[in-house]
């Protein structure tokens, strides 16, 4: 990005901070590497701003400001721009919990870099999988003040069946309880997602007597 009229090295590096604060606003509080240097600001740039302290590494590729006052939900949102929410992250959004979990639950491309996991906060659990199970019964949600990528309920209980052993039983119950009380559930793509999940049996015998 090109300065407006001519600046000297200070002025400059002053303008070219004003533009990475209003791109980290833009994106709902964190940026990326490659979008800073995009606009034409050197990666120096960007290591002399975190040794500062006027930008912060939130992790690799990664930066913010103001880390302390960001919404975890926006941060999440931004960094994970092609996660899904699934098991108990997605059981609270739709409205199955109470309570939002500690740790985010988000379903991930297998071929997605483990290294993009690889940080103290937030804290976050992926579910790895495959391209075809990945993009199953996937629809948008409010988080914060951005939008995300999650499961339908549907797609999600037949998760929470199958890897019923990775939860607490409280929350398990809870689950199950809750889809088969849900006016907006859909039989029919419940099914689907069964067989497709491999839950079919399990489905049949712990939900479908309810439905």
């Amino acid at each position: 990005m090109e300065a407006p009229f001519p600046m000297n090295r200070s002025e400059k590096k002053e303008f070219e901070f004003e533009v990475i604060e209003k791109l980290i606003e833009e994106n709902n509080g964190i940026v990326r590497t490659k979008q800073i240097t995009q606009l034409g600001i050197d990666y120096r740039r960007i290591i002399a701003y975190v040794e500062e302290g006027r930008l912060t590494r939130v992790k690799s590729g990664y930066y913010a400001i103001n880390l302390e006052n960001q919404n975890e939900e926006d941060l999440v949102a931004g960094m994970f721009p092609d996660g899904i929410l699934t098991m108990e992250s997605a059981l609270y959004y739709h409205g199955y919990l109470e309570d939002r979990p500690f740790v985010w639950k988000i379903a991930i491309s297998k071929n997605t870099s483990k290294s993009r996991f690889k940080m103290d906060y937030p804290p976050l659990e992926p579910y790895y999988s495959e391209k075809d199970v990945l993009s199953l019964g996937v629809t948008t949600t409010k988080v914060g003040d951005s939008t995300m990528k999650i499961y339908t309920k549907d797609r999600l209980i037949c998760d929470v069946l199958k890897y019923e052993d990775k939860m607490k039983r409280d929350d398990f119950k809870k689950a199950a309880l809750a889809y088969i009380q849900d006016e907006d559930k859909d039989v029919a793509s419940l099914m689907e997602c069964a067989k497709k999940r491999k839950v079919l049996k399990k489905v049949q015998n712990m939900i479908g007597v309810w439905l």
